[in-house]
């Protein structure tokens, strides 16, 4: 069902910041994160960005040994 007024725009996945991190590991990354929100919207600049953030921090915290 369509809802007046609203415009989702779909954004192609930007590529990763960080050096090490591809675009696959950041992709697989934010469909566990946002699965949910996946099935009415696309993932926004910033859902890409987040994802990639939070990958990034819990594979630090991993290597340090800390449970996420």
């Amino acid at each position: 069902m369509k809802t007046k007024g609203k415009i989702s725009k779909t954004v192609e996945q930007p590529k990763p910041v960080t050096p090490g991190i591809s675009p696959g590991m950041v992709r697989e990354h934010a469909y566990r994160l946002y699965r949910d929100k996946l099935s009415e919207h696309p993932l926004t600049l910033k859902d890409w960005v987040l994802a990639e953030k939070d990958l990034v921090a819990a594979m630090e915290a991993e290597e340090e040994g800390v449970a996420v």
